[in-house]
């Protein structure tokens, strides 16, 4: 057995299903332990991502609130709201829809119980700029230190490794490929294009990311958002039964064809598999990266922020992950075969989908689409990455390297294809989620606190006085 079969198997391992069963169960208990709040509050989260702050609000951080929660979308919204749900309803059946929705509505708490954790735990470092996340919160959080020391060392060196695979490799030859594949465009170019793109908006930072990743995210999500519309509205005929056999394999306790020459056949448990998994991996609730991105968010209380940035996965799954389900749904083309008799899956059934409706403008849409979202990707996992080696290492020159570095990498995943580094990143993106939910379930006492508080002085203040 050679080291990339090994590599595979452990990546299988890390991200089975008793990974998922931990995540989703994080997400369970944190729910419950809140009291549902990040349920009950959805509307008012959704508002707050709208709301200018008040300019005398007794805040501290680096970007706005919205910034952060963009900076947050942008590392989150990415090729795994293309490929990922696709390859999802195939391999796991039209079922896996239902699923991701499942886990992403337990996913709301565990995104916003990391987010409020972050915010309360964070430090200013040497830039003077705000730095938290998991690790800040192991590190101040914990009463025996020397664990809460060694947990956020572990998490730091596994987004270090994560941000250069699969936050960079991965979405650049993602880009890289699909302008080949649609427009004729050289990988060379592509990469060329975007590393310099890449390098002007890195070197300035988390207020430069903060910015662009503000104009790109609105623009790409709403683009791609209204086109998958059209597409099911134009395909609205066959909506209705597209939907109900997501609803029905998705429960069903044996394995059934799809309704779709039979092609995909699966089973519950293979729905619940891939859609947990797809959909834990596109909207990343659980593994800890995005609390990073709400650290810098000028904010007055830890909860505000976890309520906005625990948006960021209903924009995520619930938002973009179901229009490209719902599209693939009604377009009749999931369990067609390609011309090597295979099932086709990933970027190419999403594309067959939006073409149904759109023609050949359906490709070009899902290239940009895909383009958009996977250098947006890039802007996000940089800066997880540098907040992360920033503290295993607090050195400003190192801190300038690792973008010189990371930006170099970009090119080299434009052009070639290296799957033991992805399997490799793939998996340390995985193992970022054990010391996260063991830092939430350690700390859930401080997040309830949290969140207690701000319900009762900020939410609902008068139903307290009336106590």
């Amino acid at each position: 057995m050679n080291f990339s079969t090994i590599l595979s198997d452990v990546n299988s391992f890390v991200w089975g299903p008793v990974m998922l069963v931990l995540l989703v169960g994080t997400g369970v208990f944190m729910t419950i332990r809140l009291k549902f709040l990040p349920w009950r509050n959805l509307g008012y989260a959704l508002r707050s991502v709208f709301q200018k702050s008040s300019p005398d609000m007794d805040s501290n951080g680096d970007i706005s609130p919205f910034q952060s929660l963009m900076t947050a979308l942008a590392a989150t919204i990415g090729t795994g709201n293309i490929v990922g749900v696709a390859t999802a309803m195939v391999i796991g059946g039209p079922g896996a829809l239902v699923w991701m929705w499942i886990s992403a509505l337990f996913g709301l708490s565990t995104k916003y119980a990391e987010s409020v954790l972050a915010v309360k735990y964070r430090e200013t470092n040497v830039f003077g700029e705000m730095a938290g996340g998991p690790m800040y919160a192991m590190k101040n959080g914990f009463r025996i230190k020397w664990i809460g020391s060694v947990l956020a060392a572990l998490f730091s060196v596994f987004a270090v490794v994560a941000s250069f695979g699969i936050g960079n490799m991965t979405q650049a030859n993602s880009i890289s490929l699909a302008l080949h594949d649609t427009f004729g465009i050289p990988l060379s170019v592509t990469g060329a294009v975007i590393m310099i793109l890449a390098l002007i908006v890195l070197v300035g930072g988390i207020k430069s990311i903060g910015k662009v990743c503000a104009l790109v995210v609105p623009f790409m999500a709403v683009l791609y958002f209204v086109c998958g519309l059209i597409v099911i509205i134009l395909n609205i005929r066959n909506l209705p039964a597209g939907f109900s056999m997501i609803i029905r394999m998705a429960f069903s306790p044996n394995a059934i064809a799809g309704g779709v020459g039979g092609t995909i056949i699966a089973s519950m448990l293979s729905a619940m598999r891939w859609g947990v998994a797809r959909g834990v991996f596109s909207n990343e609730a659980g593994l800890g990266s995005a609390p990073i991105a709400a650290a810098a968010a000028k904010t007055d209380h830890p909860s505000r922020q976890g309520y906005i940035n625990m948006t960021g996965t209903f924009f995520d799954t619930l938002v973009v992950c179901s229009i490209t389900g719902l599209a693939i749904a009604s377009s009749g083309v999931l369990g067609t075969l390609g011309a090597d008799g295979k099932v086709i899956t990933g970027v190419n059934l999403t594309i067959q989908a939006f073409s149904t409706a759109l023609g050949g403008a359906g490709g070009w849409l899902v290239t940009i689409g895909i383009t958009l979202f996977a250098f947006s990707t890039i802007l996000g996992w940089e800066y997880y990455g540098e907040k992360s080696l920033e503290y295993l290492v607090k050195s400003p020159k190192i801190t300038y390297l690792y973008r010189v570095i990371f930006c170099l990498i970009i090119f080299l995943g434009a052009t070639t294809t290296l799957q033991v580094v992805w399997d490799f990143s793939d998996t340390m993106n995985g193992l970022m989620a054990i010391p996260n939910l063991i830092c939430l379930l350690v700390l859930n006492k401080v997040v309830a606190k949290e969140c207690f508080h701000f319900q009762d002085t900020v939410i609902n203040p008068d139903k307290k006085k009336k106590h």
